[in-house]
């Protein structure tokens, strides 16, 4: 079995060196077979020439040249994944690597299971770190996402996700929102292609501060979910 990550970045050049060292020296331990896909979202700061000069192996360093947003990276990099399994995870590694170990252990025992989601909200420390602010918001957030979308998911917005590589060739190729509500169209678009989702316990290992901005991101958010609500609706009628 094939193993794809994805790491989508932007502007990431003060860690993305390490990341690119810590998750291939894990990939290459703990996998026989894997690729590493760094889909870089119109950086200015030389992140892809970091990666691209390490020379480590079995990393591939894509890009379309123009800043257009987290989803739309993770988009293209899951479609352009060839492993059986694909998982997508943060630049900062903010879940640590031996999580995407746990994701295809969970997917290989989930028999049933198409896409394995993360979850802090499954594991006890899994806001270990997070200021009391952040971690009341994120809860009452999810908790919207789900009474919107109208599923009962944990933890909607964790940043890790794995898909068996059908998964995500159908449901990415159905997606196209490029900014943060891109996981909750990722999962709407998952049930009506009818895949089952299960969730695995997750931890914040790796803290910094949250790029999203709560107002005007929020608010942006808002408008997408509308968006994809009535456009999924619509498709269902044709």
């Amino acid at each position: 079995m094939k193993v794809s990550v994805v790491i989508p970045m932007y502007n990431e050049n003060k860690i993305i060196a390490s990341t690119a060292c810590a998750l291939s020296e894990f990939m290459e331990r703990s996998f026989e077979d894997y690729e590493i896909i760094f889909f870089d979202d119109g950086s200015s700061d030389g992140s892809a020439y970091t990666v691209e000069q390490l020379g480590l192996p079995n990393i591939r360093i894509l890009s379309y040249g123009e800043n257009r947003g987290k989803g739309c990276a993770v988009r293209h990099g899951m479609l352009a994944c060839e492993g059986d399994i694909r998982i997508f995870t943060d630049a900062d590694l903010a879940y640590g690597t031996d999580v995407i170990f746990d994701a295809v252990v969970t997917y290989q025992n989930e028999k049933d299971a198409d896409i394995i989601i993360g979850s802090r909200n499954l594991n006890k420390d899994g806001y270990d770190g997070y200021t009391l602010k952040r971690k009341v918001m994120s809860k009452i957030y999810i908790k919207l996402l789900c009474l919107m979308g109208g599923f009962k998911l944990s933890d909607s917005q964790c940043g890790i996700k794995a898909f068996s590589a059908e998964a995500a060739e159908k449901v990415f190729s159905d997606c196209s929102i490029d900014g943060f509500a891109f996981d909750f169209e990722v999962i709407l678009r998952a049930q009506k292609h009818g895949f089952k989702m299960a969730e695995m316990p997750v931890k914040v290992v790796n803290h910094r501060e949250s790029s999203v901005r709560p107002l005007r991101d929020s608010f942006k958010m808002l408008g997408d979910i509308k968006r994809i609500k009535k456009q999924i609706k619509t498709e269902k009628t044709l």
